[in-house]
C-alpha cells in the first residue's frame, strides 16, 4: 500500500492541462507511463466512504463525496487544478458558486464539467450523455452571474480551474438531490448491489466499477426470450434494440473499452463473470420500447479466489493487468 507521501506524489504526476484561448475544451494532460487511475487509488477510495468535515479548503487536485462548502485560495500560481465530485448512485450533484475572485481577463478560469474527464477520456461517454461535449462545460468567465449553479446529469461532476494570482480563489457549495432513475453511475465502492431501470426511454446507461471485480447478474428484463452470448466477431446483439453489454478496460470512457459479453434477452437466474480489468462497466442500451431492468451485484476480485468455475460462470478477462 503506498505511503501518504507516495500518494501525494502520485497526485502531482497527474497534471491537468488547461485549454488555450481559442478553445473551450479541457483535456487531461498525457501522463506518459503513469496510470490515469492513480487519482482513484485505494487510499482515495477509502476517503470517499469515510466522510469529511462540512467545511474545508480544497487542494489543487481533490475529490469530494459529501455535501458542504469548500474554498480554494491560491498560495502560488496554480495552473492545472481540478476537483472531482462523486455521490451515491441515486444522487445528482449541484455545484453553486458562493464567491469567486479570479482574473478572467488575465487567463484565469473556473469551469464545471458534467461528468468526469481524465486523460482525454470522459464518463459518461459522448455516446451516452444527453448533452454535447461543449454543452457539458459551464464556464464561469463566460456565464458570470447568469449561471451560478450547475446540476450534474449523474452522480459525478468536476470543476477545472486556473488561478495565477496568490490570494485569489473561490468558494462553492455542494448539494445532492435524488435521482429516481439513475442512469450513468461510477461506483464509490468495490462491492455492492444495484438495479438499473430504464422506463420506456431511448437512452444508454453505464455503471462503472473502477476495480477488478466479480460481477453476477441475477435478473434481466428486456422483453425478449432467454439467451446470453459471449462477444465474438461474428456474434453479439447486432440488430437487437435492447441489450446489456459487459465492458472492460484501463480507461474511463466506456466507448473505448473492450466488449466482453452481450446479454440480448431476458433471463432469471445467475450469470457470473470475473473481470480483472482496471475498470468494469455494465452498459444497458435501450430502444425505449420496453421497461428494461437489470439487477446485479459485484465485489472486488480476490486474486486468491479459487480458479474453479461455477457452472453458470462465463469467461474471465484482463487477468494479466492485475
Amino acid at each position: 500500500m503506498p505511503s501518504a507521501f507516495q500518494f501525494q506524489c502520485h497526485l502531482v504526476l497527474i497534471v491537468l492541462a488547461a485549454s488555450k484561448g481559442e478553445t473551450r475544451y479541457l483535456e487531461v494532460r498525457d501522463a506518459g507511463e503513469d496510470d490515469p487511475f492513480l487519482l482513484l487509488s485505494e487510499d482515495l477510495k477509502r476517503e470517499l466512504s469515510a466522510g469529511q468535515i462540512y467545511r474545508r479548503s480544497l487542494r489543487c487536485i481533490d475529490m469530494l463525496s459529501i455535501e458542504g462548502q469548500f474554498t480554494f485560495t491560491a498560495d502560488q500560481p496554480q495552473l492545472h487544478c481540478a476537483t472531482f465530485f462523486i455521490g451515491e448512485p441515486e444522487e445528482l450533484i449541484t455545484i453553486q458558486y458562493d464567491f469567486v475572485n479570479i482574473d478572467c481577463q488575465g487567463g484565469d478560469f473556473l469551469k464545471v464539467f458534467d461528468g468526469w474527464i481524465l486523460k482525454g477520456e470522459k464518463f459518461p461517454s459522448s455516446l451516452d450523455h444527453p448533452l454535447t461535449t461543449s454543452q457539458r462545460y459551464v464556464d464561469f468567465c463566460e456565464s458570470g452571474n447568469i449561471q451560478r449553479s450547475t446540476r450534474s446529469s449523474q452522480n459525478v461532476a468536476m470543476i477545472f480551474f486556473r488561478i495565477q494570482q496568490p490570494g485569489n480563489g473561490f468558494t462553492v457549495t455542494v448539494k445532492k438531490s435524488s435521482n429516481l432513475f439513475p442512469c450513468n453511475v461510477i461506483s464509490q465502492t468495490p462491492s455492492g448491489r444495484f438495479t438499473m431501470v430504464i422506463p420506456h426511454q431511448h437512452r444508454n446507461c453505464s455503471f462503472s466499477i473502477i476495480y477488478p471485480v466479480v460481477i453476477k447478474i441475477s435478473d434481466l428484463i428486456l422483453g425478449h426470450l432467454n439467451g446470453l452470448f459471449l462477444k465474438k466477431p461474428s456474434a453479439g446483439c447486432a440488430g437487437v434494440g435492447d441489450f446489456v453489454e459487459l465492458l472492460g478496460g484501463a480507461g474511463l470512457d466506456p466507448s473505448k473499452m473492450f466488449p466482453l459479453a452481450d446479454l440480448c434477452h431476458s433471463f432469471h437466474g445467475s450469470a457470473q463473470m470475473k473481470i480483472g480489468c482496471d475498470n468494469t462497466v455494465l452498459r444497458m442500451v435501450s430502444s425505449g420500447k420496453h421497461i428494461n431492468r437489470v439487477t446485479f451485484e459485484y465485489h472486488q476480485l480476490d486474486l486468491q479466489e479459487t480458479e474453479t468455475r461455477k457452472e453458470n460462470s462465463i469467461e474471465e478477462f484482463c487477468f494479466p493487468s492485475i
